[in-house]
């Protein structure tokens, strides 16, 4: 019997079953109530108000020469509240089907 790249034997032959908890299934969309859209709405509100003061001080910073280290740490942090902001945009706004 061979065995797959890496030597491990797997699969359902060797005994392991796939969980059907864990299993991908069919994506159901969920819709959600008016006040969990508000709550979004708010939470994204913020953090593009925070998102723009971020860039703000960084750009002074870059502006008088502050310490290089907080810079990229402050970009760093800005990157991870776009990347919030995105996934707050994908829940909001509705999927289209063409």
């Amino acid at each position: 019997m061979r065995q797959p790249l890496g030597g491990a034997l797997t699969g359902p032959a060797r005994g392991l079953r796939a969980d059907p908890q864990k299993s991908p299934g069919p994506r159901i969309k969920v819709t959600m109530s008016e006040q969990e859209q508000a709550d979004l709405r708010l939470e994204y509100a913020r953090l593009k108000q925070d998102h723009a003061d971020l860039d703000a001080a960084i750009t002074a910073m870059i502006a008088v020469g502050g310490d290089p280290l907080r810079i990229q740490r402050l970009k760093k942090k800005k990157l991870a509240m776009k990347d919030r902001l995105l996934e707050l945009e994908d829940k909001l706004i509705p999927d289209i089907i063409a």
